[in-house]
């Protein structure tokens, strides 16, 4: 039994220690910069998404009340965390791991660079570096664009990409394209992984009945699989392809996450039934104390009386 005991206490520190490890970066990750400029734009940006995403979890920026997790998320607006490069930040949040999930398909790029950006508001010492060229390794030294069109009568989504260096523009052919469309707590993928033909075009199909917002708009996201090899660009842009939505609030019909007055009521029921219950038993069973107690007092007042 001992050395089953001290086997297993072996093993939770060996784990321990093993979550405790600092985090390395991929040094081919670690010089990632923005392709954009960090403002008063991006840090809005990014402070609603971080609180959507990683606030439960990290808690406010400066106030130390992140969840006491092994190992501890921590407070982004400390020096351990600030002390990241760019693209650190940038490859910590789009991998994660252990308990930090991956919001690689959560977030577009743009996404996570604004969340970056608003972390770095908590950093009074830091100067943002941008990358001016996209780096690739098929079009080197060439800025990698993306361009989305909406073709309403045929309900597709065409993405064309080329590589612009000075003043020549060629087609990037044979890179694999994501597209997705923005959602409330993701992005739902459009159509499947397409590759780009000679001229740089892949063609996706809008699925039927796609929900857009109350004029019908959708936010588009296009990203290349291959990032070492084509490159980091992503290109997000609001087409008119979905279909007029207007949004119904979540608390105006009965539901489990509304208020009491507006919960279904087979719970209502079903926890005022399970109080009379409870209620009842703790009733028997005073009563049962009680009987308890009349039967031996008399039993001694009889023992007594003999």
């Amino acid at each position: 039994m001992r050395s089953i005991l001290l086997i297993l206490t072996f093993l939770q520190l060996a784990f321990q220690s093993l979550q405790g490890q600092e985090w390395i970066v991929p040094v081919d990750k670690k010089g990632r910069l923005s392709t954009f400029s960090f403002d008063d734009n991006t840090r809005m940006a990014g402070q609603k998404l971080y609180t959507l995403n990683c606030m439960s979890c990290h808690g406010t920026p400066g106030k130390s009340n992140y969840l006491n997790l092994v190992p501890a998320p921590g407070d982004p607006a400390t020096e351990k965390i600030q002390k990241n490069n760019d693209g650190e930040l940038f490859f910590k949040i789009t991998t994660g791991r252990g308990q930090m999930p991956s919001f690689r398909s959560v977030l577009s790029a743009d996404e996570v660079w604004n969340i970056v950006s608003y972390l770095r508001s908590y950093n009074k010492t830091y100067k943002q570096i941008v990358r001016a060229v996209i780096s690739s390794a098929a079009y080197p030294g060439a800025t990698i664009n993306m361009f989305i069109e909406h073709i309403s009568k045929d309900t597709s989504i065409v993405v064309k990409a080329y590589a612009e260096k000075e003043n020549t523009r060629v087609p990037v052919t044979d890179a694999g394209i994501r597209l997705y469309v923005h959602r409330t707590f993701g992005h739902q993928p459009i159509d499947e992984e397409k590759i780009t033909d000679k001229t740089g075009k892949a063609v996706f199909r809008v699925p039927e009945r796609m929900l857009g917002d109350s004029l019908g708009n959708i936010t588009i996201s296009a990203r290349f699989i291959d990032e070492d090899v084509f490159g980091s660009d992503s290109k997000d842009t609001v087409l008119a392809a979905g279909i007029t939505t207007i949004p119904v609030s979540l608390v105006a019909e009965r539901a489990m996450w509304n208020t009491v007055s507006k919960a279904p009521l087979w719970i209502l029921i079903t926890y005022v039934l399970g109080v009379m219950v409870a209620l009842g038993f703790i009733m028997l069973v005073l009563m049962k104390i009680r009987d308890i107690h009349i039967i031996g007092k008399y039993l001694g007042s009889d023992v007594q009386e003999k």
